[in-house]
């Protein structure tokens, strides 16, 4: 039988085989491949998965401060019964100040392991319980990143770590934002970004597109501020001659005579100084003692002023005005009107 009368059929090695055609694979867009289906979860890893178990035994051990152990001993049960659920075997050394952590026969799962010793370095790095105990779940990472060794000046340490630090002791989840802020690029930056790339991942047309003409370009300005020092020191202008050697005791011995008197007048010279110091300083020390026995001076006695007559207040004249007030009601005459006031009426009537 001919091999080109059937497709397919092929001799090797002195037999025929039957090769049926492959069918050509389908053209599928290249986004879609990229994309996660919306609500899609990855399954849980089961004991079906691995039910022969793991070969051999895996720990880790990590220590804890001093001020932690009272927080550990008290949650340390809870610790336990949350590993025992993935069969992993957890310890507490307060002598030594270690957490233990370890599979057994039982252990399926061959990134538990992994999962429990993120959990003592949480607990270790005074992270609550309830919020280590996440870090068992299949959706929950964590990144422990040291910023001790990143900036040097330690006023200028603490002020970046606060930028990072928000409400309630929350602290900012990713890696870059963290890394940047120690490098003195302020966190809002970064956090405009993230939040700039979120809306664009919602856009189904720009999933596979460059986001860089989306994304904000911030350049760093950083001024430097040279300190000028407190004491200027002020250059002197440039002589080829060096400077004039300065005198010896002799030369000033022999400028003022001293070298060519004898040593006991040198020595009376000295004691005469010596006693005037002496003197001066006794006159000093007995003027202060005198200050002592000086009285203070008085103040002038002041007498108090007589009242003159021009500013006497005439308390009789005050007295009728009051006593006229009394009597006078409120809108009525004086008796003066009064008296006005009938003489017209009678010269009325008179003429009538």
């Amino acid at each position: 039988m001919a091999a080109s009368s059937f497709h397919g059929l092929a001799q090797a090695n002195g037999r025929s085989e039957f090769r049926p055609k492959q069918p050509k694979p389908e053209k599928r867009d290249e986004s879609e491949l990229l994309t996660v289906p919306d609500g899609w979860k990855e399954p849980a890893f089961s004991k079906e998965d691995n039910p022969r178990g793991l070969l051999e035994e895996s720990s880790f051990a990590t220590l804890f401060p001093k001020y932690r152990e009272a927080y550990l001993k008290e949650c340390w049960p809870l610790v336990q019964k949350a590993l025992n659920e993935h069969h992993v075997n957890a310890t507490l050394d307060l002598i030594e100040g270690s957490m233990t952590v370890c599979t057994t026969k039982k252990t399926f799962d061959p990134y538990i392991i992994i999962r429990a010793r993120d959990l003592i370095k949480l607990l270790a790095r005074s992270v609550s319980f309830e919020q280590a105990v996440r870090i068992l779940q299949d959706d929950v990472a964590c990144d422990i990143i040291k910023i001790g060794s990143l900036v040097r000046n330690k006023e200028r340490f603490v002020k970046r770590r606060q930028r990072l630090i928000g409400p309630k002791g929350s602290t900012l989840k990713v890696r870059k934002v963290v890394l940047d802020t120690m490098k003195n690029i302020h966190p809002i930056y970064n956090i405009k970004t993230l939040m700039i790339k979120r809306e664009l991942a919602k856009d189904s047309e720009l999933r596979s597109q460059s986001w860089e003409r989306f994304l904000p370009q911030f350049k760093h300005k950083n001024v430097n501020k040279r300190k000028e020092p407190k004491k200027k020191t002020v250059k002197k202008e440039y002589t080829p001659f060096p400077p004039p050697q300065p005198e010896s005791q002799i030369d000033k011995e022999l400028a003022s005579g001293e070298y060519f008197l004898k040593a006991s007048q040198k020595k009376r010279q000295k004691m005469e100084a010596i006693k005037a110091k002496q003197a001066e300083a006794l006159s000093k020390r007995q003027e202060e003692r005198n200050k002592a026995f000086i009285p203070p001076k008085e103040k002038p006695v002041v007498k108090p002023k007589e009242a003159s007559t021009e500013n006497k207040i005439d308390v009789a004249a005050i007295k009728e005005k009051i006593k006229k007030a009394k009597n006078k009601k409120l809108g009525a005459l004086s008796a003066e009107e009064v008296k006005l006031k009938m003489e017209a009426d009678e010269k009325k009537k008179k003429k009538k």
